[in-house]
């Protein structure tokens, strides 16, 4: 069976050739910048985004300059939306590596994080195809628009499970769909295998975030934050927002109240956790990943066996099977 390490080292020298590009994109005529960025590019994280971009262009038939091109400006794009969140969470350490707002204040973080959205469109100019370009700008605006969405739904205390499906659609899974659309674009495919790869990914992307919030509540010594770190920072997710629908419970009303509190000390969390457990919350969002990984592995199966299309599905079980 193919694991997410089998894919990587197939495509190592791909994934070295993606590395040396952001590295040198990201370099630039001022020291304290640079200083900055070769710190932050020491920790590199699994990269599933750009391997996207490579496998789906791989399964459609090219694997030309534009898919590293393209590949690297939705992982720079990426990073710049996680240094930026690290400034808007105000968060110290992400994967168990100080944060550059940590290390450098946030004024710098901010800087840093424009300079890679400045160099993810560059990359995505270099591909020639207005299409990509356009994916990356739409991209953009859909990430700052789910963590904007994040951030009203908790103040206003929102929590219904349409509007949880919606903050996850923008700020996780429209990446994964962008992967797929720039994999699709530099292979010259614009038709119903881009709609169906859309879907795939968009069913990925949900996954993904799923899987990341149940964390939350069970948590994992390699995932690089507290059990119930979303809760602190306010944020209620899928397991918590089912177990307050079930109105029968007798705990539902105090834990509701409990919920709305703008500020939560580790007992009362570790009480919303427990509920969620209790009223069958971390079951319902156990089920609706399954669910919606069945259908993305549905839709991978409409295309020809190749050694690309294992190694998505593979990557597909990989997100809703790993443990970080």
């Amino acid at each position: 069976m193919t694991s997410i390490q089998d894919i990587r080292h197939r495509l190592a020298p791909r994934l070295e050739e993606l590395n040396d590009l952001i590295a040198a994109e990201l370099m630039s005529g001022n020291g304290l910048m640079n200083n900055v960025i070769s710190g932050y590019l020491e920790h590199r994280g699994k990269q599933l985004r750009p391997i996207i971009v490579m496998l789906v262009a791989e399964m459609l038939g090219h694997s030309g300059p534009n898919v590293t091109d393209a590949a690297a400006s939705v992982e720079i794009l990426h990073n710049a939306s996680l240094i930026h969140d690290d400034v808007v969470d105000n968060s110290d350490t992400r994967h168990g590596h100080d944060t550059i707002n940590a290390i450098w204040a946030n004024h710098i973080a901010v800087l840093v994080g424009d300079f890679f959205v400045s160099t993810s469109l560059r990359l995505a100019l270099r591909t020639g195809d207005m299409r990509v370009i356009g994916v990356i700008a739409s991209l953009g605006r859909l990430l700052s628009v789910g963590e904007m969405d994040q951030i009203y739904n908790a103040r206003e205390h929102t929590l219904t499970e349409d509007a949880y499906f919606e903050v996850i659609s923008h700020k996780t899974a429209s990446l994964f769909e962008a992967c797929v659309e720039m994999g699709c674009y530099c292979a010259g495919v614009d038709d119903d295998r881009l709609r169906r790869l859309r879907e795939f990914a968009r069913l990925l992307g949900l996954c993904f975030q799923i899987k990341d919030d149940l964390f939350d509540y069970s948590g994992s010594d390699k995932i690089g934050k507290p059990t119930g770190n979303d809760l602190r920072e306010g944020k209620i997710t899928l397991p918590l927002i089912h177990a307050l629908s079930a109105s029968t419970h007798p705990d539902r009303e105090n834990m509701l109240e409990l919920s709305r509190r703008g500020s939560l000390s580790d007992s009362e969390i570790a009480t919303l956790i427990a509920f969620a457990h209790d009223a069958g919350g971390m079951d319902y969002a156990l089920g609706r990943l399954n669910e919606l990984h069945a259908r993305a592995i549905a839709i991978l199966d409409t295309f020809p066996p190749s050694e690309a299309s294992a190694s998505l599905r593979a990557l597909a079980d990989y997100v809703i099977d790993r443990d970080n």
